[in-house]
């Protein structure tokens, strides 16, 4: 029992060769990034390098695995959502940006179940806002407010005339100190409202 415990937390290494093909050095076998994708779904860890160079090359094959998705009609990613995170490369708070995704993601994963039951439980075993699909891009709305959060530190701002207004100059020490205990404001109340929709559904279930 130790050794599949062990084996399921142990990161699998997957070489990546000059063909384009992923070897899983664990099966020793060929694999697919379909394959790679239901080891992710499984909860089984792995770490992607170039065969030739070796560098670590996950991100990049992880990324590939959600185009894959996308391209397949499994929307996960708002376009609104894409555009902002694409706004965000260069931008000085492009550090922030990783962590806090990776902070609501881990919250959403902590409560996806609970928030599952309730929506079967109040609503008889039928899932709201017409389908599987539509129910993701609630959820997902989510994701998208909190990246709007960000937008009182940006660069661009629409004026009263609808233009574009000018950068805000930069801000000293002590500004730049209450715009992040700001920040993590916002981030409090996020998850405030996560929680109350989990005891709500505690309640009614």
């Amino acid at each position: 029992m130790a050794d599949k415990e062990d084996q399921k937390s142990a990161a699998i290494t997957i070489k990546k060769y000059a063909n384009r093909r992923l070897y899983n050095t664990a099966t020793s076998s060929y694999v697919t990034l379909d394959h790679l994708c239901q080891m992710v779904k499984d909860g089984l860890d792995f770490v992607v390098y170039d065969a030739k160079t070796g560098e670590d090359i996950t991100r990049s094959v992880l990324t590939q695995i959600i185009v894959e998705e996308e391209a397949k009609g499994q929307n996960l990613l708002p376009i609104p959502f894409l555009r902002q995170l694409i706004g965000f490369y260069g931008d000085n708070m492009q550090w922030m940006v990783p962590r806090y995704l990776e902070y609501s993601m881990q919250s959403f994963a902590r409560n996806q179940e609970q928030m599952r039951e309730y929506f079967q439980n109040t609503l008889g075993g039928i899932f709201p806002f017409g389908g599987l699909e539509q129910m993701g891009k609630q959820n997902l709305a989510m994701f998208e407010r909190a990246m709007r959060m960000f937008t009182p530190f940006g660069p661009h701002e629409e004026g009263a005339e609808g233009g574009a207004a000018p950068a805000p100059a930069a801000k000293p020490p002590a500004a730049a100190d209450h715009s992040l205990d700001e920040l993590q404001k916002r981030v409090d109340d996020l998850q405030k409202q996560i929680a109350s929709i989990t005891k709500t559904g505690a309640k009614n279930g």
